[in-house]
């Protein structure tokens, strides 16, 4: 069945898939051609070839005119490389970025619409000015803004309120939530979603806002760490922590959630997985939209033995090394559905509110699995 604008779509649907999301998109596309009853693929081929001095182009094979494109980027793929003057050369999330200008600029402004989804910001922890910095993700966005891309679409911002810088832009953040809960329930089989038995917990101050979602949802008590930083000292542009302090209710007992948009070193949640042991806490588990894992895998394989965490929660929103897909204490919440349902609603030119904020449908997904017994409550 073909696509028309008839089937009130706002243009004809295309996904372009950025260097390394090739897998991701493609199991994208094959949702989208299941919710549309097609065999017609929905991606288009795009490349951004290199010189040998390592400037590049992008091209677009075929014509986009009056279609509603969606562009998936991943700037923090360091699995992809390049050749620079004979050298191979892993992509920096500067390159990702180059690369996505240039296939908006091959586009040429042909397309009716075009939305970039870029589940990890760049530059996102670059959101706001305490000295004579940059500002590099407000920047990001305007010049995205300025290029004609009509929407943004991004996961677990650091701080949202970087859209700021593009008042008159769409900006939407989308949370993985739901998808966060089912893979819990699903993985840990004896869980037990009543506050007298599990407890949310933010690994600091910045993180209150996604924990105390978690929280409201699932009726649980919620606690904080906060960051005890030395402030008269900078280390890698940043003051030093001293000491994480806890404030909230006992954990004595109890299994922990602890929510964070991502997981860079991996240190400070090491660092508050052990606390929390030692406060009694039964089990860790950690949430994170995001898992870099900038330090390599050792130190939560170390974590793991030790017992400070249990088990690791990220998406696969973003690039991860094929060696973490073997380790016991990590499990991958796939994205690919959710993001075509984004795609799909959107060409539809509906509403996504509810995917936005899907607190209904995780009631509905507790009520049902404490009503055949999968969870208790």
């Amino acid at each position: 069945m073909e696509q028309t604008v008839s089937e009130n779509l706002f243009g004809q649907l295309s996904v372009i898939s950025m260097r390394g999301c090739e897998e991701f998109c493609s199991a994208v596309d094959k949702y989208l051609k299941r919710s549309r009853n097609t065999d017609r693929s929905f991606l288009v081929s795009a490349e951004c070839p290199r010189f040998g001095t390592g400037e590049g182009k992008g091209l677009v094979h075929e014509s986009l005119r009056g279609h509603d494109v969606y562009i998936i980027s991943d700037p923090f793929n360091h699995g992809v490389i390049y050749c620079m003057y004979g050298k191979e050369v892993p992509m920096s999330p500067d390159d990702h970025f180059a690369d996505l200008k240039r296939v908006i600029g091959a586009i040429a402004g042909k397309a009716r619409r075009i939305s970039v989804i870029m589940p990890m910001l760049y530059e996102g922890r670059q959101h706001k000015r305490s000295s004579r910095e940059s500002l590099d993700c407000a920047l990001m966005l305007q010049e995205l803004h300025n290029m004609g891309v009509a929407n943004i679409i991004t996961f677990d911002a650091h701080d949202a309120r970087v859209q700021n810088a593009i008042p008159l832009g769409g900006f939407d953040n989308v949370q993985a939530t739901y998808q966060m809960i089912k893979a819990l329930v699903k993985n840990e089989t004896d869980i037990s979603i009543n506050k007298d038995d599990i407890m949310i917990v933010s690994p600091d101050e910045g993180g209150m806002h996604r924990c105390m979602y978690y929280s409201s949802v699932l009726k649980l008590d919620l606690g904080m760490f906060y960051k005890r930083r030395n402030y008269s000292v900078v280390v890698d542009g940043r003051n030093p922590i001293e000491a994480h302090e806890y404030l909230g209710r006992s954990v004595k007992g109890k299994d922990v959630i602890i929510v964070d948009d991502m997981i860079s070193s991996g240190d400070s949640v090491i660092e508050i997985g052990k606390k929390l042991k030692e406060r009694g806490a039964k089990r860790i588990f950690v949430f994170a939209t995001f898992g870099l894992f900038s330090a390599g895998l050792d130190v939560f394989d170390k974590a793991y033995e030790e017992g400070s965490i249990n088990r690791v929660y990220t998406t696969n929103l973003i690039y991860r090394v094929p060696e973490l897909a073997v380790r016991e204490w990590y499990i991958e919440v796939n994205m690919c559905k959710y993001i075509s349902l984004i795609v799909d609603t959107l060409n539809r030119d509906q509403t996504i509110s509810s995917l936005l904020s899907p607190s209904e449908r995780i009631q509905t997904f507790i009520e049902r699995r404490v009503a055949d017994g999968t969870i208790r409550r």
